[in-house]
């Protein structure tokens, strides 16, 4: 595609590219500059170059199959759900004994019905740990209906999970230059080394493009839109539709930690009181994200976690006592303050 010596590429699709010492420069066009483009029959590309020159069309990263590791993964999910009900429409009532079917002893006991198993003493004896209490409910939950065509379907689950690990070890080989950034990734509260891979291989680990986090927050699409008009607001405050692999992982990664105990945890619940959990994902989503940007723009930056306690340490004393005496006030009481012992 590109002769001896270029150095830069710019490409409206990765599918197909190598890369060889090429930067290569990919942007999907969309609604962004819909009304932008020539009319011209190659508008697209002329349009695309035009960014490009600008320095508005951001370097890809050879790591396009990571924002597919979702795939495998929705897959599985979606696999272990119909697992369960693969075992109910045997009547094998295994998710009434354990409460997690994919744990040890679940696993054990469903390579042993795939190999041809259904002797239910045989079947509970396999259970180990805190599971081995309950050996006379299991062989009552597995006096059921497995056959030949429910083992070929819980079969399925397995080779799903080798697809995922073959998916797992080429990461790994290929974020073996950024490990490093990665690694820094990694400490932030709800990215997992799977966010950190897909989040790298989204915005990259070069930020010089970006000026400063709110550019970047910008062009992710997770800054509020405000539309005034006459010194009226409009519109709803949507951010528009930006990178859905980046969008998707930052909002689990929000979800995760709003379930910490740490400043992004606290954050989270403290918008979702206010403002419902929506805003909230979108909000601690952009915290995530700006953390990004000073962890990547900054090689010897560290994250360090400001804690749950954040906010009520920076309220002052007097203030919230005054807020809560005009309250009270407003409601028709008479507030006397004592200090107590």
């Amino acid at each position: 595609m590109a002769r001896p010596g270029t150095t830069r590429v710019i490409a409206q699709t990765t599918w197909g590219l190598r890369r060889n010492g090429t930067e290569i420069h990919a942007k999907g066009l969309g609604k962004f500059h819909r009304r932008m483009r020539p009319h011209p029959v190659n508008g697209d590309q002329v349009c695309l170059l035009c960014f490009g020159k600008l320095g508005l069309v951001p370097p890809s990263l050879t790591m396009s199959f990571a924002p597919g590791l979702n795939v495998p993964f929705r897959i599985r999910t979606a696999e272990k759900n119909r697992v369960e009900k693969l075992l109910e429409d045997a009547c094998i009532k295994l998710s009434v004994v354990a409460s997690d079917i994919f744990g040890v002893s679940g696993r054990k006991v469903m390579a042993a019905l795939i190999a041809g198993e259904r002797d239910p003493s045989v079947l509970a004896q396999l259970a180990r740990s805190r599971m081995r209490t309950k050996i006379t409910e299991l062989e009552e939950a597995f006096t059921g209906l497995f056959d030949d065509h429910h083992a070929f379907l819980l079969a399925r689950i397995d080779g799903i999970d080798a697809d995922i690990a073959a998916v797992d070890e080429q990461i790994e080989a290929e974020l073996a230059p950024f490990a490093g950034a990665a690694e820094r990734l990694d400490e932030i509260p709800g990215v997992a080394p799977v966010a950190a891979a897909i989040i790298l291989s989204e915005i990259g680990v070069d930020m010089s493009r970006f000026p400063t986090a709110g550019h970047l927050c910008s062009w992710a699409k997770f800054s509020p839109g405000i539309s005034i008009s006459a010194g009226k607001s409009k519109g709803n405050g949507s951010t528009g539709h930006g990178n859905r692999y980046l969008a998707r992982v930052l909002g689990e990664a929000a979800v995760v930690a709003g379930r910490t105990d740490t400043f992004l945890g606290e954050r989270y619940r403290r918008l979702a009181r206010r403002r419902g959990k929506t805003r909230a994902i979108v909000a601690v989503g952009r915290s995530i994200l700006v953390i990004v940007w000073h962890l990547l723009q900054d090689p010897e930056a560290r994250f360090r976690d400001l804690g749950a306690d954040h906010f009520s340490r920076r309220t002052n004393p007097d203030t919230t006592k005054r807020n809560h005496v005009r309250q009270l006030e407003a409601l028709g009481y008479t507030v006397t303050l004592t200090t107590a012992a």
